[in-house]
């Protein structure tokens, strides 16, 4: 219903949607939300964004997290301190100079081959397409078609999941004027 507000507390409907994102092991697609919600897809989108809204609100240790039209419960960065400790993991490491060049010249060309990164930054780009594999945030694409077929690289969903990025476009459309790296080093600076 237009112009009513919506009330504050959780909807049954709401409380469906949560238990099927934590019952599910990775993203769930809108669609199939919605499907299994018994709902249109709209109405579905607007549950989730009440729900992500209300995570956000009360600082929640889960929040939900939107990649390309897919859903998942995740917990909240702020308190990944904690969980490290808990859980005795390492931190995450900070991508080096090369590592982001090579990593913006993937999401602002992708599909790219890794003969075009190279043309780009003027050196071998074997070491940085493999760690930037190895930490999962680019993947294979698929293959050029041309002599010896070269792999195409693109970013992945965790690439997503690290700069907390609902897709790639969102990321293009905010870096306006500045250039990629520089917008992919202040997302990793936070």
């Amino acid at each position: 219903m237009k112009g009513t507000p919506m009330p504050t507390h959780s909807t049954d409907k709401e409380k469906m949607l949560e238990a099927m994102l934590f019952a599910s092991p990775g993203s769930v697609p809108l669609a199939s939300l919605a499907e299994a919600l018994g709902c249109d897809i709209p109405l579905t989108r607007n549950l989730l964004s009440r729900m992500a809204e209300a995570y956000a609100k009360d600082q929640s240790g889960i929040q939900l997290q939107e990649i390309d039209d897919t859903y998942r419960l995740c917990t909240n960065p702020i308190y990944y301190a904690s969980i490290e400790r808990l859980l005795k993991l390492k931190p995450r490491r900070a991508l080096s100079q090369t590592l982001l060049e090579t990593l913006a010249i993937i999401t602002y060309k992708q599909p790219v081959t890794k003969a075009i990164i190279e043309d780009i930054r003027g050196v071998n780009a074997d070491h940085a397409v493999n760690k930037l594999m190895e930490y999962g945030l680019i993947m294979e694409k698929g293959r050029l078609d041309a002599p010896g077929r070269p792999i195409l690289f693109g970013t992945s969903d965790e690439f997503l999941l690290y700069y907390g990025l609902k897709s790639v476009q969102e990321l293009l459309a905010s870096s306006g004027d500045e250039t990629l790296q520089l917008t992919l080093e202040e997302a990793q600076a936070q």
